[in-house]
């Protein structure tokens, strides 16, 4: 059976007070008030990652994820993070490919492909993302271009290292607009990105993959997305900054 996520990327937002206060009330509120079993990662700023794994349960159901790796083990690099750091200070999780990296600082599909080798080289997962645009969406073959960032991205690796890779499917005109992919929408983009898994790796992993809803997903629609399925759990922006809404989110995943 595979494992529901929800991923909360805080992007470049909380002050180091405010980045403790959030983490210490989700902690509490996911241990009141979650059951099941989904696992929740949470994804701050690089700067708080040190602090803030003190304040998550050792064992528990809360994982630390980072929202970015260098594909270098180490160099001269400024203002870079090698996987290596991370793992070193306890960080499980490593979002990759996301729209605003892809759009703001041009990763391209094999950059990325290092990124991941460099990420499980570490025993880093990988939360990897991808997603078409507005205009894809109307005037292109969008299913055909995600694929493609899949298979440009992912499909050197095993069958054993792919075992460790989420997948994140964000719908790039959905993020931050206010929009939202039906669910039938996500429904039918994740049963087509799992059967191109399995195309390359077959049903078993393809059914044992992970593939979360990127595109604003929030306390209001979140049970209706994650009730289909092929939906997985969501990697959670916007929302996941406000302690309720998030802890909403994630009880919309059991």
């Amino acid at each position: 059976m595979r494992k529901r996520i929800v991923a909360g990327n805080w992007k470049m937002n909380k002050t180091y007070e405010e980045a403790v206060a959030l983490v210490s009330e989700v902690v509490n509120m996911v241990k009141d008030e979650v059951t099941g079993n989904t696992e929740v990662v949470l994804c701050p700023p690089f700067v708080y990652l040190t602090t803030l794994k003190q304040y998550i349960p050792a064992g528990g159901r809360i994982s630390l994820g980072a929202q970015n790796c260098h594909e270098k083990a180490s160099g001269a690099y400024t203002g870079e993070v090698a996987a290596s750091m991370l793992q070193s200070i306890g960080v499980e999780y490593v979002i990759l490919g996301h729209s605003e990296r892809r759009e703001y600082f041009g990763e391209t599909n094999a950059q990325l492909a290092a990124k991941v080798d460099a990420a499980l080289a570490n025993g880093l997962k990988p939360i990897f993302c991808c997603g078409e645009s507005l205009d894809m969406r109307e005037n292109g073959d969008y299913i055909g271009f995600v694929k493609t960032q899949i298979s440009e991205s992912l499909f050197h690796l095993s069958p054993e290292q792919f075992a460790n890779i989420v997948i994140a499917y964000e719908p790039i005109w959905a993020i931050g607009t206010g929009l939202t992919a039906s669910s039938q929408q996500a429904q039918d983009m994740h049963l087509a990105l799992r059967q191109h898994l399995a195309s390359q790796y077959g049903e078993e992993v393809a059914q044992n993959t992970s593939i979360l809803y990127g595109g604003s997903a929030n306390a209001q629609n979140a049970a209706e997305l994650f009730s289909q399925p092929d939906v997985d759990g969501g990697l959670i922006g916007g929302a996941s900054l406000k302690s309720r809404d998030f802890t909403t989110v994630v009880k919309a995943n059991n």
